[in-house]
């Protein structure tokens, strides 16, 4: 029999709990036992406990270990912290893994892309470190420590040689910051010595970076950034193949991993059906690879490469007129053939 999984799941607000229920449900179509944990989160979580993180959350998923969560909403320019940035803090999740891959069927202008973004997560300038100094003035200080940067140096190599990926590309802006992004550049070379037989390694200034992104992303392999830069890049790495539907993530930390996509919650659109589940679908797929399901990971992957593929039931938002339903169901009517083909 199967093995039976514990996950938690945390639906959060917008579109997702649409979402993540298409996840769920692809997970039970490709056959996996899972027990599931349902804990609050985000504006679901405010209305109910006045916190978007309650602290019993974070003990449960503690206990845990894994889980999969759905987009949260953060509040721009005030409001309650963003509870992602909660989370990963109080959970130690300190990479912070989002491949990114064009879609059989929906290849755009920009040519074919696998890359593969590991970003710092815990600290920068995400560390929400501000200060009113005087009227009109206010700063914001960049947290950069050298624990934090030889780990997360040391996870993007473990990662390329786990994947079989050839080259590290630490991403900086050390010709301004000298002192910051040095240390993450100094941090990143001497962990790029103990992998030199395995895995090449270069730099390159974030600024440049998406430049040659657009001009050619395929001349990346894995990028290596801080928590600011990765979270910019990545988007931008997504509209090269298509959009943050498509794009999975994944956070780790040393005992455990929260899957959850790149996109946010798009309340413009909750409650229309009409979400694409794609990217949350890929990081339940990735979920699968963490608990040693790699049957049910490379069906999942499979099975959403031949809908996009077959364009038939695709959502508006990738040039089709389908419901967040309609697209779900075309996956686990593929990942149900693929497994009665096995």
């Amino acid at each position: 029999m199967p093995t039976l999984h514990r996950v938690a799941l945390l639906p959060g607000d917008g579109i997702g709990p649409e979402v993540t229920e298409a996840a769920r449900r692809v997970l039970e179509g490709a056959g996996l036992r899972i027990e599931w944990h349902e804990l609050p989160s985000g504006l679901d979580a405010v209305h109910k406990h006045g916190d978007a993180l309650p602290s019993f959350v974070i003990e449960r998923l503690k206990e845990i270990r894994v889980a999969l969560k759905g987009p949260t909403t953060t509040p721009i320019g005030g409001g309650h912290v963003s509870a992602n940035v909660r989370l990963r803090k109080a959970l130690d999740l300190f990479a912070n893994v989002r491949p990114v891959k064009t879609v059989p069927g929906l290849e755009t202008p920009y040519g074919p892309v696998d890359l593969v973004i590991v970003r710092e997560n815990t600290e920068d300038l995400y560390a929400g470190l501000e200060n009113v100094v005087a009227p009109g003035v206010v700063t914001s200080i960049k947290v950069i420590t050298r624990r934090a940067s030889r780990r997360i140096a040391r996870f993007a190599f473990q990662h390329a040689a786990d994947w079989d990926r050839k080259r590290v590309t630490a991403v900086h802006k050390a010709n301004i910051m000298k002192v910051a992004d040095g240390l993450f550049l100094d941090c990143a070379r001497t962990e790029a010595k103990r992998w030199d037989a395995r895995v090449a390694y270069d730099e390159v200034l974030v600024d440049a970076l998406c430049m040659k992104l657009v001009r050619r992303a395929s001349d990346f392999d894995v990028l290596l950034l801080e928590n600011l830069y990765g979270d910019i890049v990545s988007d931008l790495a997504a509209g090269l193949v298509g959009g943050l539907g498509l794009v999975p993530g994944a956070n780790y930390g040393r005992h455990m991993g929260v899957f959850e996509a790149v996109h946010g919650s798009a309340p413009d659109i909750a409650g229309k059906g009409i979400a694409n589940p794609i990217a949350m679908v890929l990081s339940a797929a990735m979920m699968c690879h963490h608990l040693g399901e790699k049957d049910a990971y490379t069906r999942i992957r499979r099975a959403v490469a031949a809908v996009t593929r077959k364009k038939e039931a695709l959502t508006p938002d990738i040039g089709g007129t389908a419901t967040t339903r309609q697209l779900t169901d075309a996956i686990i009517a593929e990942v149900k053939a693929l497994a009665a083909g096995a």
